[in-house]
């Protein structure tokens, strides 16, 4: 039966990287028969009403029939995060990076189902918070523009500023395979391993 999609939320994914670590544009990797990209874009549309693009190309993805915003701010995940959340409609975003092989609806949807009297819901892994897999609530708006204008680009410092609800590994993992469900893929080598595990 198709999930309901959630109210209230719109889904934000970052396409303007300039993936320099791997040396080619990793959301049109193809990984199990599709592209990194539209693995991400297939949850959201389930989830969410309005889904939009950021930083991306209208060449590289006007096909898709999603809005493409260009960044605010070029050049960082902030700029790129900040850009979604002042053009969104809604309360809340949910945003995720273009390169992840193993996006899950099951944690997607669970993160946002904490969003209530937070600004921010980040997962963390056993190596650090992840950042674009992450809500953001409208209210974090002035928070990353003083982040932005003080050229500081740290996503992680702005977490300090707000109520953040931080959603740890021993809650995580009913939802998120290992924390399979939260690999990116940056450099040859982590899509070379990719490469070597079974899929799905």
């Amino acid at each position: 039966m198709k999930k309901e999609q959630l109210p209230d939320i719109t889904g934000i994914i970052l396409v303007g990287g300039k993936s320099r670590r791997m040396g080619r544009d990793k959301a049109f990797l193809t990984w199990d028969g599709a592209p990194l990209f539209e693995k991400v874009l297939h949850i959201f549309r389930e989830s969410f009403a309005t889904v939009l693009l950021v930083g991306g190309d209208v060449e590289r993805y006007g096909k898709y029939g999603e809005r493409i915003l260009p960044d605010l701010y070029p050049g960082s995940a902030l700029g790129g995060l900040y850009t979604g959340l002042y053009h969104a409609t809604s309360d809340y975003i949910f945003v995720a990076s273009c390169d992840m092989p193993y996006p899950s609806a099951a944690l997607l949807r669970y993160l946002c189902s904490l969003k209530g009297g937070y600004d921010c819901v980040v997962p963390e892994t056993a190596q650090a918070l992840e950042p674009l897999f992450a809500v953001y609530a409208k209210s974090a708006l002035p928070a990353m523009l003083d982040l932005l204008n003080s050229g500081n680009f740290r996503i992680y410092d702005l977490y300090p500023q707000l109520a953040t609800r931080y959603v740890g590994v021993t809650e995580l993992a009913p939802f998120s395979e290992g924390g399979r469900s939260l690999v990116n893929v940056n450099t040859p080598d982590d899509f070379a391993l990719l490469a070597k595990e079974p899929t799905p």
